[in-house]
């Protein structure tokens, strides 16, 4: 092979060199007595052309063949504005087919008329297309940048094991069966939590990994059963050491990569102030929709429904939407309803205020006090509408949350050119799970409750903050981490609060806990979902274009036809049997 330039490379500088190009046949023209084909790699494309006695030889020459041409650089004859590449073109003296090639399931070009399901079962040939070439090569750069930026920071990249232990981290494991311990399974990590921690102990001090991670739960846009995450943990520091490391990172990366300037520092939302005013603990905060709370409006209604929310300890969650009274229609208000239902609210209700006077249903329900109290709680003017959830306050928090969302992207409130991060902080310590009757860690059992709460762990589990934190950009949760428990006092009693005992901590964590026996400093840190981070860089909402071989919604490759099964003798080594 004899390349001596890449197909993005060559300029009007170059006239008159002699050059060989590899490459892909992107486009062929036959123009009589001369040949022109669009040569493609991943660095570009370069026109290059056949006269009449070199033509005979590339007759078969067909689209996705790849080739080799050795020729002349010379000026072209109509510059192509619209390539790096577009003022020259080769012109070939020397011709190799190099492989051929049968003609593609779908075009490979920027816009492709192929389905999802046909570009993942030929993922290899949409690699080729721009749209998710550049996207690969985006991903490098991004995780250049972090490794550059954190080796500069005095942190060390460690590998942490794929094989190791099933303990309980909020998601399902995926198990690998033991072929020497029948009836014995590895897990693959849905984080390296355990393993971090525990070189924190080991006195590495600052850790940074790109660690794979693997999570069996339900999928969407922004979720694939294995993904990367940019994993941070340091020894001997607190959250503002470990805000200023990531804000550091983050605002390097998008100077390189969006030529954008972050602020010095981001935003700052405790986790009560995000559900209390936008019905999310990860807020999207490029547009100025907050939510506002009526139960003091409404506290002496006689109004049924809402004094049943009320007399329950329930919300009424309010959204004004500025003109939205002339805006929205009544069918455009019932199609809002309906939205609000997906979230298990019962109704939405809502008052638009015009000539000086509340209208709508709801307004013969509420009396002449509580009118004049309400628009002056939400400064109305006339045009605007007021839209209500009355239920519980977890219930009318999502269902409001997405309806602010909804409504921003309705009516083109977001400033797309915006990055908005904001740090949520002070977490629940805990979350009470229906489904099993108990309160949960709201993060992972090794996060530590803020200090002034540690005397709650048992008996005011519901009022118990943590020190976790999540960074929020544009409405995705980009990180989620916390200050680590490093007592081993505390952390037996966090486990007691849980409803583990000693045995049962003992057999998911043995290994762990006996660790923190022989020393454990202070330490905490974070996973950056790397993908996520990558969703947003590129402009794109679906994670599988940030992936280089993607599985589907419902976990399948469709190119390598995976999971498939496996033939008897391996299960047999396995000690495993199918069941019917």
């Amino acid at each position: 092979m004899n390349r001596t330039h890449t197909n993005g490379e060559l300029r009007k500088e170059d006239v008159g060199k002699y050059v060989t190009l590899d490459g892909w046949v992107a486009k062929r023209r036959n123009l009589g007595s001369i040949v022109f084909i669009d040569l493609r790699d991943r660095y570009g494309i370069t026109q290059i052309t056949f006269d009449e006695k070199m033509a005979e030889k590339i007759k078969d020459v067909r689209n996705e063949y790849v080739i080799e041409v050795s020729g002349t650089v010379v000026l072209k004859e109509h510059p192509n504005p619209k390539l790096p590449t577009g003022e020259i073109e080769v012109k070939v003296d020397k011709f190799t087919l190099l492989s051929e090639a049968k003609t593609t399931p779908m075009i490979i070009a920027d816009e492709t008329d192929a389905l999802e399901d046909i570009r993942l079962k030929y993922r290899y040939l949409d690699i080729r297309r721009n749209p998710i070439k550049d996207k690969l090569i985006l991903r490098d750069k991004v995780t250049t940048i972090f490794r550059d930026f954190l080796h500069k920071h005095d942190f060390i990249e460690v590998e942490t094991p794929i094989l190791s232990k099933s303990t309980p981290e909020g998601a399902r494991d995926y198990l690998v069966p033991s072929r020497l311990y029948h009836g014995r399974f590895y897990a693959l990590p849905q984080s390296p939590q355990i393993y971090k921690q525990l070189l924190m102990i080991g006195g590495m001090d600052r850790y940074f990994q790109i660690a794979r991670c693997f999570r069996d739960e339900d999928l969407r846009a922004d979720r694939q059963p294995e993904f990367d995450q940019i994993d941070i943990e340091m020894s001997f520091a607190d959250e503002e050491d470990i805000f200023a490391v990531v804000e550091g990172a983050m605002k390097e990366v998008f100077a390189k990569v969006k030529n954008v300037d972050l602020p010095a520092s981001f935003e700052r939302l405790s986790y009560h102030d995000a559900i209390k005013y936008y019905g999310s603990d990860k807020p999207d905060l490029r547009f100025d929709l907050k939510l506002a709370h009526l139960n003091e409006v409404f506290k002496d209604t006689d109004f049924k429904i809402f004094k049943d929310v009320l007399d329950n300890d329930g919300v009424i969650k309010a959204l004004k939407v500025t003109g939205g009274g002339e805006r929205f229609s009544r069918k455009q208000l019932d199609k809002y309803t309906e939205f609000v239902k997906i979230y298990k609210a019962k109704a939405l209700a809502y008052l638009k205020y015009s000539d000086n006077a509340l209208n709508g249903s709801l307004a013969k329900n509420i009396t002449d006090d509580q009118k004049l109290r309400l628009i002056e709680e939400l400064n109305l003017s006339n045009g605007d509408i007021v839209m209500m959830v009355a239920d519980e306050y977890e219930i009318a928090s999502q269902a409001m949350g997405a309806l602010r969302v909804k409504i921003a992207n309705d009516l083109d409130l977001i400033d797309k050119s915006q990055y908005h991060f904001v740090w949520i902080t002070d977490f629940p310590m805990y979350e009470y799970s229906k489904e099993e009757g108990r309160y949960v860690a709201c993060h992972h059992p090794f996060t530590a409750p803020k200090t002034e709460d540690i005397d709650k762990l048992l008996t005011d589990k519901a009022h118990c903050l943590s020190r976790a934190y999540d960074l929020v950009l544009n409405g995705y949760e980009l990180l989620s981490g916390s200050v680590r428990i490093h007592d081993q006092k505390l952390q037996a009693k966090v486990f007691e609060a849980l409803g583990l005992s000693k045995e049962e901590a003992k057999a998911k964590f043995g290994f762990f806990l006996e660790a923190f026996e022989y020393g454990a400093p202070p330490h905490l840190g974070v996973g950056i979902g790397l993908e996520r981070l990558l969703m947003i860089l590129s402009d794109t909402d679906n994670i599988k274009d940030v992936v280089a071989f993607p599985k589907t919604a419902s976990a399948m490759c469709l190119m390598s036809d995976a999971p498939n099964s496996v033939d008897e003798r391996q299960l047999k080594d396995l000690g495993i049997k199918i069941a019917e």
